[in-house]
């Protein structure tokens, strides 16, 4: 038991003390990313605003991540309501394959998706980027919204038609509310997973770069590191937050219907 503990112990350090390092050199006064520290400043969080091209590339990734977030969600629902309550041939095959982008690596995924819309003619822009992450989002919309989906009593939806509610009013005022913190848990999961993605975004961005391709641009830059520094840490706080409202939300909508956890993302 304490071999396990110690493993468990090691493991979090390896995963989580390289994040450690970004609040703690976004608030050092020295422009170089070394110990030791020189001095306690908030001036790298001061100058976040003052750049035109990085809140440029906030916007553009808090656009494509909530467009993304939509339209993987509504995919997810459509995908998770025909697995959990009809069978039609080949179900398994089909939902498999939709998951598929799950195991893919992303810079496999990224290429190809390159080489469709340059063979398509198409102009790498937003958009494309929006593509390409509702591919990978929708999976993972669809986990999420299966066990929503799974953990819904099907008599609740047949008293409803029984009391002469179609099956598009059903679905509307008796399905929809019921998997609700489903919904919401997915919309904050595909809408994090948006914003951080870099690979995707770096092979099929236009003219207007995601965040993350902006900050890797600074990297080049060692001046700019410690404004990249504060912002990364800004964004690791509202990517934990998120994650920790989604996981409440699908426990949440698991306890409401009286559904087994079958685990998530905490």
């Amino acid at each position: 038991m304490r071999t396990l503990q110690v493993y468990v112990l090691l493991y979090l350090l390896f995963l989580y003390a390289p994040i450690a390092l970004l609040p703690l050199f976004a608030f050092n006064e020295g422009t170089i990313i070394a110990f030791p520290l020189q001095g306690f400043t908030t001036r790298w969080f001061a100058e976040l605003p003052e750049t035109p091209a990085l809140l440029a590339s906030v916007r553009t990734s808090l656009t494509i991540a909530v467009i993304t977030a939509v339209l993987s969600v509504l995919l997810g629902i459509c995908a998770a309501r025909a697995g959990a309550r009809y069978r039609f041939p080949f179900k398994g095959p089909i939902l498999g394959f939709i998951m598929v982008p799950l195991v893919l690596p992303e810079i496999i995924v990224a290429v190809a998706l390159l080489v469709v819309l340059l063979a398509l003619g198409l102009n790498l822009s937003s958009w494309t980027v929006i593509l390409g992450h509702t591919l990978i989002c929708t999976p993972f919309c669809i986990a999420i919204l299966n066990s929503a989906f799974q953990s819904l009593d099907p008599a609740l939806e047949e008293a409803a038609q029984d009391l002469g509610e179609g099956k598009w009013s059903t679905f509307r005022l008796v399905t929809l509310p019921l998997v609700m913190p489903g919904i919401v848990s997915a919309l904050l999961i595909s809408f994090t997973i948006s914003l951080d993605e870099f690979i995707i975004a770096f092979f099929l961005t236009g003219a207007d770069p995601t965040l993350p391709v902006y900050l890797w641009g600074q990297l080049r830059f060692p001046q700019k590191i410690p404004v990249v520094m504060a912002l990364g840490t800004i964004l690791v706080a509202a990517s934990v937050i998120l994650i920790t409202l989604a996981e409440i939300f699908r426990r949440r909508g698991v306890a409401r219907m009286g559904g087994q956890d079958r685990g998530g993302f905490l």
